[in-house]
């Protein structure tokens, strides 16, 4: 049996024991050993703090010129420091992102269409005025930053982050 059969028969076999009477929630998973490896890794970074912590990581290569762009980036936080933190701190950042077009004009420039030119082009977009109103938005909330002559870039320590929130999201 492959890894995937065994994994499918795994959920399959969950999912039968929830739907018949499980009324007070799911119990805990099951899982096959080294399934949660990043989850194990940060359990033992994180021995001496009892809140636990978060950990988000990535490995990407995106389309584009010769061979495309690679990006490699973790992060983790301590539960009680961002407890403690100031959320209204990273307000902007979220409100950047939630609008519809400017996701949208992340995503264009991630694969590849860097220059306000390119992504005029681009059918159902508004106006050159309103997408540069959208792009300093993006690029004040640090999604974006000029590339020069008109180009746009990701940062690079914002590549996996937006791809996390937008998989964070994502309806369960």
């Amino acid at each position: 049996m492959t890894d995937l059969e065994r994994r499918v028969a795994e959920l399959e076999r969950r999912l039968d024991a929830w739907e018949s009477g499980h009324t007070s929630g799911p119990a805990a998973p099951t899982v096959a050993p080294g399934t949660f490896w990043a989850l194990e890794g940060l359990k033992e970074q994180l021995t001496d703090v009892a809140s636990g912590g978060v950990l988000f990581t990535g490995a990407i290569r995106l389309p584009g010129a010769e061979g495309g762009r690679a990006y490699e980036w973790q992060y983790g936080a301590v539960t009680d420091e961002l407890l403690a933190s100031d959320w209204t701190d990273v307000a902007e950042a979220f409100a950047a992102l939630g609008h519809g077009l400017r996701l949208r004009l992340l995503r264009e420039v991630l694969g590849g269409r860097t220059s306000a030119t390119e992504l005029a082009e681009l059918d159902d977009v508004g106006t050159s005025g309103q997408i540069y109103h959208h792009l300093r938005q993006l690029t004040a909330a640090g999604w974006l930053r000029s590339a020069g002559r008109g180009r746009y870039e990701v940062p690079a320590g914002r590549v996996v982050p937006l791809l996390v929130a937008l998989t964070a999201a994502r309806p369960a």
